[in-house]
């Protein structure tokens, strides 16, 4: 502790120093130094209160109980890892005794000894050097103690442990002895198997007497991990045994024996390869019986599920074979009578064409669709049968006649619906010339009636493109008796020119209207507007000459121009008459 006695002289220093500084007061460059004296003597106290702080830790770090807790342990009968480990400890604590705090005595009497000579960088250094070496100890002896209180615990919880373990172990040997029946011969190598974890139990207190502790808790983890996989095993293997020599053959026996009699009853199976196949499974099985009694065989289990698997398929194939044998009988001969049907029906058809024919002309694609239709039914017809040669051998499963018949029943489905509308499309072209004829009589009655409209109106006369467009109509009309009466009859042209004519009809009747109202519009704008004709003389010839316009068949020209005059001397004239007066239909 002599820096410490040396600190204090240091002390009594300053404080002469400092009495003497006083005297330099009465200037600025005395307040200077005496500013940085205390500066100095701030900066120096803090060095020595930390000097302080870490020679109490020292001393802590000193007195730690590490020596009691080494012998503790020395206590036990060491040896191996565990006796390797203690001299680490009791090495590394003589060290931190003896080595690194007499080092730390040295840093702090410097960084002090520094501090007293405001080498305050110099000093804080040391201080921090100190504080590193006292940080690592710490940790060191943190690791120390809790090595040594694992060491103590492993002791402890390795006998615990097997205590726990060995109850196990002479249950698992008691479940053998009461159920050997169900183990066969492999009982044998569950009963080596747990003799050989007695004999583990048997090392592990042979590790606790020699002092191995830490070797003799890995063992004990070891046991635990065994003796839980070995009676897993035991647990499973009474059932995985049971399917392997009882379950197992006795399905395959019965599935044998289900196979040859259905080859009797006449069911199309190919029994050998069957019965080959499940005869190479009784052998695979034989052999994995011998190869679980004596030891554990992952594979097993693996080829177990297929095998099961490989069963359950065979099953579900010998009960579709069943439902489709049962499938045909019910339905071959209802498709029989279907295809003969379907195919007597068609020959009307084919007769119903060849006499429209005669007096239609078929358009190309009703011919094609016929004769699509003619194959499909030949193909159809070529499709049964095949497929009553096919029942009548034994070179195909009901299974696959049975998707064969499907097929065809499908298909059968698809022609008849096709069948019906294409006999519906053909005969309506019958019903399509009767309405032709009626729409002709239609219209021409609608033109006659458009014709006695027009000498009705006492209009002064009929322009040309109206009188052009009747005549057109008529033509039309005409074309299209002629071609009703045509042998054979071609609909496709008779259907466009009745299209033709509606359009062309209608148009007419609409112009003929317009040109009527547009006509009597204008004799009424001209009667209201005469009125105003002799006060002005503009409305006078511009009158004059809208009834020029009239009377020479151009009656919208003659409506604007009365209108445009009637309108610049009365305006809103022509709405009102618009409105009040009725125009003639």
């Amino acid at each position: 502790m002599s820096y410490i006695i040396e600190r204090k002289n240091n002390m009594l220093g300053l404080k002469e120093d400092l009495y003497g500084g006083l005297y330099f007061l009465h200037n600025w460059s005395g307040l200077i130094a005496i500013t940085i004296i205390i500066i100095g003597l701030i900066l120096r106290k803090r060095i020595y209160d930390r000097v302080d702080q870490l020679e109490s830790w020292k001393m802590d770090v000193m007195h730690r109980q590490v020596s009691a807790e080494l012998q503790r342990v020395k206590a036990l009968n060491l040896s191996g890892e565990t006796q390797d480990k203690f001299e680490h400890w009791k090495e590394t604590w003589d060290h931190i005794l003896t080595r690194e705090l007499p080092d730390i005595e040295e840093y702090l009497f410097d960084a002090e000894e520094a501090a007293d000579r405001f080498r305050i960088k110099y000093a804080n250094k040391n201080l921090a050097t100190v504080e590193s070496i006292l940080t690592k100890n710490e940790e060191t002896i943190k690791t120390i103690l809790k090595e040594l209180e694992d060491l103590l615990d492993s002791e402890k919880q390795s006998r615990q442990a097997i205590e726990t373990v060995t109850p196990i172990l002479k249950e698992w040997r008691h479940v053998l002895l009461e159920n050997q029946h169900l183990y066969g011969s492999a009982e044998i190598r569950f009963e080596k198997a747990l003799d050989e974890e007695q004999q583990a139990i048997e090392e592990f207190y042979a590790m606790c007497d020699d002092g191995n502790y830490f070797e003799a808790r890995q063992h004990v983890e070891k046991i635990k991990v065994s003796l839980e996989t070995i009676g897993l095993r035991i647990d499973e293997f009474p059932l995985l045994y049971k399917k392997m020599t009882r379950d197992l053959p006795e399905q395959i026996q019965e599935l044998k024996n289900g196979i040859k009699e259905m080859k009797r009853e006449g069911y199309r199976i190919n029994d050998d390869v069957l019965l080959t196949e499940l005869r190479d499974m009784e052998k695979q099985l034989k052999t994995y019986i011998s190869q679980i009694e004596q030891k554990d065989e992952p594979a097993v289990y693996d080829w177990l599920q297929a095998a099961e698997d490989r069963i359950q398929e065979i099953y579900v194939m010998l009960e579709k074979e069943a439902k489709a044998k049962h499938y045909l009988e019910n339905h071959m001969d209802q498709f029989t009578e279907d295809v003969q049907a379907a195919s007597e029906d068609f020959v009307l058809t084919d007769e119903e064409v060849k006499t429209l024919q005669q007096t239609y002309l078929l358009e190309g694609s009703d011919l094609e669709l016929y004769e699509n239709l003619e194959k499909w039914m030949h193909q159809l017809e070529k499709d049964h049968n095949q497929l009553l040669n096919s029942l009548a051998s034994v070179n195909q499963t009901y299974l696959s006649l049975k998707e064969q018949l499907e097929l065809n029943q499908g298909d059968l489905k698809k022609f008849k619906e096709s069948h019906v509308e294409f006999r519906d499309q053909v005969r309506s072209i019958r019903s399509d010339e009767l309405e032709a004829k009626q729409v002709v009589e239609t219209k021409k009655r609608a033109l006659f009636d458009l014709e006695k409209r027009l000498e009705k109106s006492n209009l002064p006369g009929i322009p040309d493109y109206i009188k052009k467009q009747c005549t057109d109509n008529h033509v039309l009309i005409e074309t299209i008796q002629g071609l009703l009466h045509e042998q054979p009859l071609n609909m496709g042209q008779v259907t466009t020119k009745i299209k033709e004519l509606h359009s062309n009809v209608d148009i007419l009747n609409e112009k003929v209207q317009l040109m009527i109202e547009q006509a009597y519009l204008t004799e009424r704008v001209i009667q209201y507007a005469n009125r105003y004709r002799s006060q002005y003389p503009m409305l006078q010839a511009k009158l004059l000459e809208a009834e020029q316009l009239f009377y020479q068949e151009h009656y919208e020209e003659a409506l604007e121009l009365s209108a445009q005059a009637l309108e610049e001397v009365a305006p809103g004239a022509v709405q009102r008459l618009e409105e009040r007066i009725e125009l003639p239909y």
